[in-house]
C-alpha cells in the first residue's frame, strides 16, 4: 500500500527519519514514525482549536489591564475567528502548492510569534492585530494539519484509530480552551493564555522537522487570486456580519450590508470556479455529495455546541457563581465523552458500519443532551441535571466528529487534499461564527422580553432577571437542539458512502506522479 510521499523534509533533504519513512513508502510498508508524527500534528491542531475559546475566560482581565471598552471587547474573539474562517480556503491552497509540511512548520512559527505579540500586549488595538495575525496563521496551519494525516495514514483501520483522535481534539478543543484558560487566569495572568502556544509550537516543530514527511508541492499550479480575494472577502462579510448582529441587531444596515455583500461576492467566486484555470475551490469537491453532506453535517453541529459553550459559561459563572476554574473544569465530562466517542467507538466501528449509521445517532444524542438542559434553572444542581446532557452531547459529538473528518477527506487526489481540509475547517469555524451570534441574539431578546413582561416591581429585580436570563438560555437551547436535528437529516439524506471495507482497497488518495 502506497504511502505517496516522498520523505523528504521541507528544504528537499531528507534526514534520517525522512530516509527511514521514504525507505518504508518504497517498499510498501507503513511509515515506522506515523504515530509519533500524530502526536506533532495532534498538537497543532489542538493549538488552533483551543486558542478560539481559551481568552473567553480571561477576557474580563484583558479588558481592565488594557482598557477597552464593552462595545471593543468582542474584536478579541472575533479578530481570530474572522481572520481564521476568510482565509481557510487559501490556506488551503497555498499547501497544495508550496507542500504540507513546509506550510505546517511555517504556520507554527509565525503562530508562535503572533501569540508571543499578543501576550506582550500594551494595548487594546495591539491584542487585537495579534489575534488578527493568530488567524491568519492558523488558516495556514490547520489544513496542512488535516493533509498530513490523510497522507500519512493509509491502512483504513489505522486510519480510523488516527482520525478518531483528530476528531476528539476537533470537537474537545473548546472545552480543553475553557479549562486552561480558567487555570491561567486565576492562577498566573491573562497573558499566559497566549504565551503557552509558544513552548507548544516550539515542541511541534521540532517533531514536524524530524517526524513528518511530505511529498513536493505542486510548483507548476498557479495560485487563484481573484478566486481568493472573492471567496475571503465573500466569509469575512458574511462572518463579520454574524458577529455585528448581536450588539447592533438583525435589522441594522450595516449587518443587511455585509450579508448581501458576502453573498454577492460568495456567488461571484463560485461562478468564477467554473472559469479559472486553476480554481482555489475546485467545485467537484463540493459536488461530491458526501462531502458535501459532511462540510453541511459539520457546520450545523457546531452551530449547536459553540453557542451552548457560551450559554454554559456565562451560567455556570454568573447563575451559579463558580469561579473561572471551577467553571473550566465543569467541562471536562464533556471533553471526555468527545474523546470516548471519537476514539473507542466511532473509530472502531468506522470500518464496518456506514458513515451515516455513526453521524445520524451521534447528532440524536447530542440533540437529547440539548433538550435535557432545557430543563435547566437558576437552581439546577450540576451533577443531576447539567452533567448528564453534557455527557450526552459529548458522546453525540464525538460520534459524529470522526466520520465526518475521514469521509470528507477519504479519496481526494494529493493536489486537492489541502483545499478539501480547509473546507471542513472552514465549515468549522463559519458555524461556531453562526452559533453564537445567531443563538446569543435569540437569548438576549427572550431574555429581555421575558423580564419586561415579569418585572413589575422594581424590588423584585433581584429575582426576576436571573430568571430571565436563564429563560433566555433555554429559548436558545432549544433552536440549538433543531439544529442538532436537523444535521441528523443532512447527514441521513447525503451522506450515501458505505464502510471503507466496501469501498475501494485503500481509503487513501492515489498518489499522482511527480512532475
Amino acid at each position: 500500500m502506497s504511502i505517496g510521499r516522498t520523505g523528504e523534509s521541507a528544504d528537499g533533504v531528507a534526514g534520517p527519519a525522512g530516509a527511514a519513512g521514504a525507505s518504508a513508502a518504497r517498499d510498501g510498508g507503513a511509515d515506522p514514525h506515523r504515530w509519533w508524527g500524530l502526536v506533532v500534528i495532534a498538537l497543532a491542531q489542538l493549538m488552533v482549536v483551543l486558542d478560539a475559546t481559551i481568552v473567553n475566560i480571561a477576557l474580563p482581565s484583558a479588558q481592565h489591564d488594557l482598557g477597552m471598552s464593552d462595545a471593543n471587547r468582542q474584536w478579541v474573539i472575533t479578530a481570530y475567528t474572522l481572520a481564521f474562517g476568510g482565509l481557510l480556503l487559501l490556506g488551503g491552497r497555498i499547501a497544495d502548492l508550496a507542500g504540507r509540511k513546509r506550510t505546517f512548520v511555517i504556520g507554527l512559527i509565525g503562530f508562535a510569534v503572533a501569540s508571543a505579540i499578543g501576550g506582550a500586549a500594551n494595548s487594546s488595538g495591539m491584542l487585537f492585530g495579534a489575534r488578527a495575525l493568530q488567524g491568519v496563521f492558523a488558516a495556514v496551519l490547520a489544513p496542512s494539519a488535516l493533509s498530513l494525516l490523510t497522507t500519512t495514514f493509509t491502512d483504513p483501520r489505522e486510519r480510523g484509530k488516527a482520525f478518531g483522535i483528530y476528531g476528539a481534539l476537533a470537537g474537545s478543543g473548546s472545552a480543553i480552551g475553557f479549562i486552561l484558560g480558567g487555570l491561567l487566569t486565576e492562577y498566573l495572568n491573562w497573558r499566559w493564555c497566549l504565551y503557552v502556544n509558544v513552548p507548544i509550537a516550539v515542541i511541534a516543530v521540532l517533531g514536524a522537522l524530524s517526524l513528518l514527511h511530505d511529498r513536493p508541492g505542486h510548483r507548476e499550479a498557479r495560485l487563484d487570486v481573484p478566486g481568493a480575494l472573492l471567496g475571503c472577502g465573500g466569509l469575512v462579510a458574511v462572518v463579520y456580519g454574524f458577529s455585528e448582529a448581536q450588539p447592533r441587531g438583525w435589522t441594522d444596515p450595516l449587518v443587511l450590508a455585509l450579508f448581501a455583500a458576502g453573498v454577492l461576492l460568495l456567488v461571484v467566486f463560485v461562478w468564477w470556479q467554473n472559469r479559472a484555470p486553476s480554481p482555489l475551490l475546485p467545485l467537484h469537491i463540493v459536488r461530491d455529495r458526501n462531502r458535501s453532506g459532511c462540510f453541511l453535517t459539520m457546520m450545523l453541529a457546531i452551530i449547536g455546541m459553540f453557542g451552548l459553550f457560551l450559554f454554559m459559561t456565562y451560567y455556570l459563572q454568573v447563575i451559579l457563581g463558580y469561579s473561572p476554574v471551577r467553571a473550566g473544569m465543569a467541562f471536562l465530562p464533556l471533553t471526555a465523552a468527545i474523546i470516548i466517542g471519537s476514539t473507542q467507538i466511532s473509530a472502531r466501528l468506522l470500518h464496518h458500519v456506514a458513515p451515516r449509521l455513526l453521524m445520524v445517532p451521534g447528532m440524536l444524542l447530542a440533540a437529547g443532551g440539548l433538550l435535557l438542559l432545557t430543563r435547566m434553572t437558576v437552581h439546577s444542581s450540576y451533577t443531576t441535571e447539567v452533567l448528564p446532557a453534557l455527557l450526552l452531547l459529548g458522546l453525540g459529538m464525538g460520534l459524529t466528529f470522526m466520520p465526518v473528518f475521514a469521509t470528507a477527506t477519504a479519496g481526494v487526489a494529493p493536489r486537492d487534499s489541502g483545499v478539501t481540509s480547509a473546507t471542513v475547517n472552514t465549515a468549522q469555524q463559519v458555524g461556531g461564527s453562526i452559533g453564537t451570534a445567531l443563538l446569543n441574539t435569540i437569548a438576549t431578546t427572550s431574555s429581555a422580553a421575558y423580564i419586561a413582561a415579569h418585572l413589575h416591581n422594581p424590588a423584585d429585580r433581584a429575582t426576576v432577571v436571573p430568571v430571565g436570563v436563564v429563560h433566555g438560555y433555554t429559548v436558545a437551547i432549544w433552536w440549538a437542539a433543531a439544529v442538532m436535528l436537523l444535521a441528523g437529516l443532512v447527514a441521513g439524506l447525503m451522506v450515501t458512502a458505505k464502510a471503507p471495507k466496501h469501498e475501494a482497497p485503500t481509503d487513501a488518495p492515489v498518489p499522482e506522479p511527480v512532475p
